[in-house]
């Protein structure tokens, strides 16, 4: 066997990154997994969940959940800050330049973390679950984000 023939590509070695890190999600709802990268190393990571030092989910319970909102509306009574926006925060926190750079996600971006994503100068969004929101489609076409839906390697050797 080859073993450079085994070897993913940059996309599936980070998508595979970006779905490690969803496992430390605190949602009850979907765990999502955010790495943001330039020049083919990691500069930030991020997971779905509440705020530092607050409650997770499971212990506060889900008030969306509990008010069975459909995905996608009221984001703003969920306690969880979105992956995407944790990998964004991280990133000024340390003081990690990320502009240029590109966003893995394990689901495409809502219209608040696309607005975010843009601002912050990203520049390539690579997303394995599509999210339909079509504000977030419309801006990110405006400001001339690259989204891509990333297509897993089972589905690249057919």
């Amino acid at each position: 066997m080859n073993v450079l023939k085994s070897r993913p590509c940059w996309d599936q070695y980070f998508m595979k990154m970006a779905q490690v890190v969803s496992e430390r999600s605190t949602c009850l709802r979907r765990q999502v997994g955010a790495v943001i990268v330039k020049d083919k190393q990691i500069l930030s990571t991020g997971y779905n969940g509440s705020p530092t030092g607050l409650k997770h989910c499971a212990e506060a319970g889900c008030l969306r959940q509990q008010l069975k909102i459909p995905s996608g509306e009221r984001t703003e009574i969920c306690r969880a800050v979105h992956a995407e926006q944790n990998a964004l925060v991280q990133a000024a926190k340390h003081g990690v330049e990320i502009a240029e750079a590109d966003i893995y996600t394990t689901f495409e971006p809502c219209v608040l973390c696309t607005k975010m994503i843009i601002n912050a100068g990203i520049k390539r969004v690579i997303y394995a679950n599509p999210y339909p929101d079509a504000l977030a489609h419309q801006l990110a076409q405006e400001a001339g984000l690259d989204m891509v839906h990333f297509a897993s390697q089972e589905e690249n050797e057919q």
